[in-house]
């Protein structure tokens, strides 16, 4: 199997192949749900009706005089042998209105880590139910497994649409009957779990019904097609709103142009929250070094202000000891109630230290989704990867376990292969950890198993 930080790494190269200058208009989304839903199929149905596949790549996929639509993504022998999706791949295809970014996530239950890399950095996520696997004759009909827990990852890892596509509808009995009894149970899981569902369509990815022209009428369905749903659906706001915190990737230490770093080294990374420009007030951490922003440069070295989801390098206005993994944040500030003591001339007492808008911490309580072959238990030690840096973390407690059938917290001692549940971590260091619900860099983790060094977990700060 690959490795989970190999995928992160392409996830990385894949976002950042978008155009620079465009790329908040392009979506990236990805495809998920059980195994055989029609996932791969779906995506090559898109690149093929949008023309985004050469005459003699589609060539290359026919089957018996058939053209093989999945076999457009699934590019490993593995995938081709099995008929399964087992890595992430990524396609690119553009409409006259937006690019897109596809990110085709497998179903198979035991590469559940890869769709949780894919989803990390995704804007919106399709999730395929297949009609021809339920009891749809049956107005209380329950989902697949699959469908539940990924839609579950997708909600946990905030990401911003969600779209169910009802597959194979062109394959039972009454179509119109079948998706007005799993739209319902896909309304009810969704209602109970707090899932906010952009839009629910009947598409046929083997027959292109609805996924890019609209088959209107079908199934008693009179809205856009998938694509037209895409695009219209918004892209991942950055947390600007919020004070700044960057974490340091790269420490360029001799500029290649004097003129610009004046000398100085030149701090590199991407800003994760807020935003920088000179004359910012910045704590290093976790040296606690106070300096001030003197110039920051954006992908091109070129001068200016850059905000939370751009690439930044940033000069500070003097030399302090900074290093890779290290955090540049906002400073800290005088409490609202001091200054006004302050303004007025007033003294009520000891003045209140200055507050840190991002203080370190060394106590996590966590949401983990479990990737591990190992089942995670509470006393094990394993590295924790945060923006660029790596601490030791132990696990205090097991707290819960998620049903994804129930939705109930169960009591837990371990948590299994592909389980959910809330972990409670002591890390050696402290991090400049968030809430994931506050800020998505702060407040998310991966641990690492110490020995093997695969990626155990992916971790959500509550």
């Amino acid at each position: 199997m690959t490795n989970t930080m190999n995928s992160i790494a392409n996830s990385a190269v894949a976002t950042a192949a978008a155009d620079q200058n465009d790329h908040q208009s392009a979506l990236k989304f990805i495809t998920c749900g059980s195994v055989d839903d029609g996932k791969s199929t779906l995506i090559g149905r898109l690149l093929v009706d949008s023309r985004a596949v050469l005459q003699d790549h589609l060539a290359g996929v026919q089957r018996g005089g058939e053209t093989d639509l999945a076999l457009l993504t699934d590019g490993l022998s593995a995938e081709r042998e099995q008929g399964i999706t087992i890595d992430v791949a990524y396609r690119y295809f553009a409409t006259e209105t937006r690019k897109f970014i596809i990110g085709d996530a497998p179903g198979h239950e035991q590469y559940t880590r890869n769709m949780v890399t894919a989803a990390s950095s995704a804007d919106a996520a399709v999730v395929l139910v297949d009609a021809t696997k339920l009891d749809w004759k049956n107005p209380q009909l329950a989902l697949l497994p699959q469908t539940r827990r990924h839609s579950l990852l997708v909600n946990l890892l905030r990401v911003p649409s969600l779209v169910f596509a009802v597959n194979k509808l062109d394959a039972v009995e009454d179509p119109a009957l079948a998706f007005a009894h799993i739209r319902a149970a896909l309304d009810r899981f969704a209602q109970a779990a707090g899932i906010s569902v952009r839009a629910t369509v009947p598409v046929s990815a083997l027959k292109g019904w609805n996924v890019v022209d609209p088959h209107a009428g079908w199934c008693g369905y009179e809205g856009p097609g998938l694509l037209q749903i895409l695009e219209s659906l918004p892209g991942t706001p950055a947390d600007t709103a919020l004070p700044l915190a960057f974490p340091v990737q790269w420490v360029e230490k001799f500029s290649s142009s004097a003129d610009t770093s004046q000398g100085r080294r030149v701090f590199w990374g991407r800003v994760a929250a807020g935003s920088v420009a000179p004359g910012t007030a910045v704590q290093i951490f976790p040296s606690g070094q106070l300096a001030t922003v003197a110039q920051v440069l954006d992908h091109a070295r070129r001068p200016g202000d850059v905000a939370a989801g751009t690439s930044a390098g940033i000069i500070l206005d003097r030399e302090v000891d900074v290093s890779r993994g290290d955090w540049l944040l906002a400073a800290p500030v005088a409490p609202a109630a001091a200054a006004a003591d302050d303004d007025f001339g007033h003294d009520f007492g000891d003045v209140p230290a200055p507050v840190a808008p991002w203080p370190g911490q060394r106590e996590l309580r966590t949401t983990v989704a479990w990737m591990d072959d190992e089942p995670l238990v509470a006393g094990r030690v394993y590295w924790a990867l945060h923006g660029h840096r790596w601490v030791k973390a132990k696990v205090r407690r097991v707290v819960h376990k998620l049903d994804i059938n129930t939705l109930a917290e169960e009591e837990a001692s371990q948590l299994d292969p592909n389980a959910i549940g809330h972990v409670e971590l002591l890390l050696q260091e402290a991090l400049p950890a968030a809430p994931f619900t506050q800020a998505r860099v702060l407040g998310s983790l991966i641990l690492v198993d110490t020995a093997s060094h695969k990626t155990a977990g992916a971790v959500l700060v509550n």
